[in-house]
């Protein structure tokens, strides 16, 4: 089988800075019927110490360079989100609120940026017995920014909060109640049971 160097740069320089930090195993990944540059094209989970770590494909420029910014890969950043690791697979639930979320910058035309934080209008799971019921956006704890050929861009960490912690971010930061939470989760791993 021979390789053809450098057809998804923007791809390789996700998978590069992923394998900074969960080596070389072979993750699971999901396609989507999106094409590129029209929402979610590709998700992949990463198996690490007690969670899954989620990784999406296609907030950046993957394939080639559609932005007018020469120095920003698409909107500059994908998403990442760490859950608990106890099953074969990551629950579907954390799939589809990507998902949701990347369709919602697509259809919004409004980023997210760490720092932001979002009611969701119910359970993060889609049952009711769980008490997350937001999300809020941080740098991730450990994956570092990427440089391709279509610009940079950083990995920005989704976190299921409550309502409460919601509230308490709207109060203070989000960054000093995601501080709090990476004192207990330093990875800041979304635990729907918490």
């Amino acid at each position: 089988m021979v390789e053809v160097a450098n057809e998804a740069p923007g791809w390789d320089a996700i998978e590069a800075a992923v394998a900074t930090r969960m080596g070389d195993q072979e993750p699971l990944h999901w396609g989507t019927s999106n094409l590129p540059g029209q929402g979610l094209y590709g998700l992949s989970a990463y198996r690490a110490a007690g969670h899954w770590l989620l990784v999406t494909f296609g907030m950046t420029e993957l394939f080639s360079k559609d932005s007018d910014d020469p120095d920003i890969s698409g909107w500059g950043y994908e998403l990442t989100m760490r859950v608990p690791l106890d099953a074969d697979q990551p629950p579907a639930w954390s799939l589809r609120l990507l998902d949701k979320l990347v369709e919602y910058v697509f259809n919004s035309g409004r980023p997210f940026a760490e720092g932001h934080r979002m009611d969701v209008g119910g359970p993060i799971t889609g049952q009711a017995n769980t008490r997350l019921r937001a999300v809020a956006f941080a740098a991730d704890p450990e994956l570092p920014p990427i440089d391709s050929p279509f610009g940079s861009a950083q990995f920005l960490a989704v976190v299921g909060i409550t309502i409460d912690e919601l509230e308490r971010m709207k109060a203070t930061t989000t960054a000093a109640v995601l501080s709090e939470l990476a004192a207990h989760s330093p990875m800041l791993v979304t635990d729907p049971t918490r």
